[in-house]
């Protein structure tokens, strides 16, 4: 099955070039896509000097979701790849590892587990709310209308849908790889208030206790993100026993 990558960007003209560095060119994806959310500083700018990528502007900001909704609809390909657009350390070799179990049938999710995600999601094993993922573009188009979801609801409005189908996930450890914190991106309160926006964008999607949940049950449906090694074969001796 053919991957678009669909990557949703809001202001990171500083950081986005380095995530296209590793996308573009990749022999496991197809398609590359970047939605820019209406960006001001010239994020659109860096994108289109870059050959090989498809670019969709907004005319003003309308949140992540909104932007990742636009990006699938226009996905050529039956497998999307998610992407954050400030990821640092992000190698060809951590989308490789993220696509193939999806793309080998051995999932039908795969999730990423970066370096610098909270220390209770690395504990359990499981990054609930990560952007970054691999799964199938018609599950996505399927049920609710993606663009009618709080901005920052996409993730948590997956995980249910996954719970729904059973669905089999693969979690991707991705320890080279973090996600800069928004305090760092745009200073202390701005990145607190970013936060507090973004954790109620996901509570007005799922209520907390059924977030709670989410992580339970998807906990429940993890396979094993790397193939297993085949079994040794039997020799001479050993067949004859």
């Amino acid at each position: 099955m053919r991957l678009s990558c669909v990557i949703p960007a809001y202001n990171e003209a500083p950081r986005i070039a380095r995530v296209l560095a590793s996308v573009v060119g990749h022999p496991m994806i197809d398609e590359v896509i970047v939605v820019d959310d209406g960006s001001a500083d010239g994020t659109a700018e860096v994108v289109a000097g870059v050959s090989g990528v498809r670019l969709i502007r907004l005319p003003e900001n309308r949140g992540k979701t909104f932007a990742v909704a636009t990006g699938i609809e226009a996905a050529a390909h039956d497998l999307v790849m998610l992407l954050d657009s400030d990821l640092i350390g992000l190698a060809p070799e951590h989308l490789a590892a993220l696509a193939a179990p999806v793309r080998e049938g051995r999932a039908d999710v795969s999730i990423s587990l970066r370096r610098n995600a909270p220390g209770l999601w690395r504990a359990i094993g499981l990054d609930y709310i990560s952007g970054e993922r691999v799964l199938r573009r018609d599950w996505l188009l399927a049920g609710e209308g993606l663009r009618a979801l709080p901005r920052f609801g996409l993730e948590v409005h997956m995980n249910r849908m996954l719970i729904g189908r059973a669905a089999r996930i693969a979690v991707v450890h991705w320890p080279e790889v973090e996600s800069p914190f928004k305090h760092t991106k745009f200073g202390l309160w701005a990145g607190l208030r970013a936060d507090a926006r973004m954790m109620r964008d996901i509570f007005r999607t799922v209520p907390a206790h059924r977030a709670a949940l989410q992580i339970v049950q998807m906990r429940r449906l993890r396979v094993a993100a790397e193939a297993a090694p085949p079994s040794p074969v039997a020799g001479p001796a050993q067949a004859v026993r």
